[in-house]
C-alpha cells in the first residue's frame, strides 16, 4: 500500500445544521492534511438531510483552498446527473486554481432518488451512456485541438487526473479497458469487491494516462481510545445507514448505547454485511482489522471513511486511522 486517503460525506448532525457540516468538513480536510493524508475526497449525494457535500465542485474548491499540499477530488461525481462539458469546466477551473491537487472520481449512479434524478437531468436517456461521457469528459481535458468546435476552457490541456468509481463488476471492467485507476466502495458494498479487484488487475490495459492497474479500496474507520468508546461511536452510522436502508433517510443520529434495540434484527444484519468492510476499536483493534483487509486485498490506496456524531470525536479518530495506516504503508 502506497497512500492512505479520506473520504468526506460532509455529515449533518442531528442537533446541527449543514453551515455547522461544511465548517467541519473544512477543520477535518485541515487536521487531515497535518495527519499524512495523500487525498480528501468529496462525495455527490442529493436529497439527503444528514450530508451536505450536494454541489461536490463548490465544496472542492472550498477545501483544497483552506488547505495547502493535499489531493482535493471528488469521490464521487455522478457523471449521469451533468453534461459531462460542464464537468470538464468545472474542473479544470479548479485544477487551473489549484495545479497538481485535484482529482476527478466518476460514478455511474445518480447517487440519490429518482425523483431527485429526474430533478437534476431533466430528461432521462434509457440508454446508457457512462462509457461515452467518460472518454467524452477525458477528451475536454486532454491536450488542446483547435479542430475541436467544442472546449472546456478552463479545462483544455488540465489533464486532471480521472478515476472510475465502482461497486461491481460493471466499473471494474470500464477502468481496465480504458486503463484509469479504479476505486472501489466496499465502504457500503462490499460483496464484490475481490471479484471486481481480480476483473480489474487481469483485464487492464495500460494506457496514456496508467502504466498499470491501480486500485483503491475503501473502509469505515471508527476509532477511539477504547473498543468500546469507538463501538459507542459507530452507533450513530448505523442507525443512520439502517433508516436509509428503511426510507427514513435523515441527520446523522446522535450515538446510542443500546443501538442493537432500536434496530430491528433483519435490518440490522443487512447494515452489518453492508458496513462489513471496516475497522472499529482503539488503535490496536484497528491496526489489526485493517491490516487483514490490506493483506487480503492488497490496495495500492486504502480509503478511509466514516460518520461520527461528535466532530471532535470524529477528528481524534481520523488521526488514530492516519497513524495505523501509516504503518500499512509499504
Amino acid at each position: 500500500m502506497q497512500h492512505f486517503s479520506l473520504l468526506d460525506l460532509a455529515p449533518v448532525p442531528e442537533g446541527k445544521t449543514a453551515a455547522d457540516a461544511l465548517e467541519g468538513t473544512v477543520d477535518l480536510a485541515r487536521a487531515a492534511e497535518r495527519f499524512g493524508y495523500h487525498r480528501y475526497w468529496l462525495a455527490e449525494h442529493h436529497n439527503m438531510p444528514g450530508i451536505a457535500s450536494a454541489a461536490t465542485a463548490v465544496m472542492i474548491g472550498h477545501v483544497a483552498g483552506a488547505t495547502k499540499t493535499m489531493r482535493i477530488g471528488a469521490g464521487g461525481i455522478m457523471l449521469p446527473n451533468h453534461a459531462p462539458l460542464v464537468v470538464a469546466e468545472q474542473f479544470g477551473t479548479l485544477a487551473t486554481l489549484y495545479p497538481g491537487r485535484i482529482d476527478l472520481g466518476l460514478g455511474r449512479a445518480p447517487g440519490t432518488d429518482m425523483a431527485t434524478a429526474r430533478a437534476l437531468r431533466r430528461h432521462m436517456a434509457p440508454e446508457d451512456n457512462f462509457p461515452q461521457d467518460v472518454q467524452e469528459l477525458i477528451a475536454y481535458l486532454g491536450d488542446d485541438s483547435s479542430a475541436s468546435p467544442v472546449r472546456a476552457i478552463p479545462g483544455t490541456g488540465t489533464h486532471v487526473p480521472v478515476w472510475i468509481l465502482g461497486s461491481s463488476l460493471y466499473g471494474a471492467q470500464l477502468a481496465a479497458y480504458l486503463g484509469l485507476p479504479y476505486a472501489f466502495a466496499s465502504h457500503f458494498a462490499p460483496a464484490m469487491l475481490e471479484q471486481a479487484l481480480e476483473v480489474y488487475r487481469r483485464t487492464f490495459q495500460p494506457s496514456e494516462h496508467l502504466g498499470k492497474p491501480h486500485v483503491m479500496m475503501a473502509a469505515g474507520v471508527c476509532a477511539a481510545d477504547s473498543d468500546a468508546e469507538a463501538e459507542f461511536l459507530r452507533s450513530s452510522q448505523l442507525l443512520a445507514f439502517a433508516r436509509l436502508r428503511t426510507g427514513r433517510p435523515g441527520k446523522l443520529p446522535y450515538p446510542a448505547h443500546d443501538v442493537e434495540q432500536e434496530i430491528p434484527a433483519p435490518v440490522m444484519a443487512q447494515v452489518r454485511d453492508a458496513l462489513s468492510c471496516s475497522a472499529t476499536g482503539s488503535a490496536t483493534t484497528v491496526r489489526e482489522q485493517l491490516g487483514r483487509l490490506v493483506d487480503t486485498f492488497r490496495p495500492d490506496e486504502l480509503m478511509a471513511t466514516g460518520m461520527i456524531h461528535d466532530h471532535a470525536a470524529r477528528v481524534r479518530s481520523f488521526e488514530i486511522a492516519a497513524m495505523v495506516m501509516t504503518e500499512l504503508c509499504v
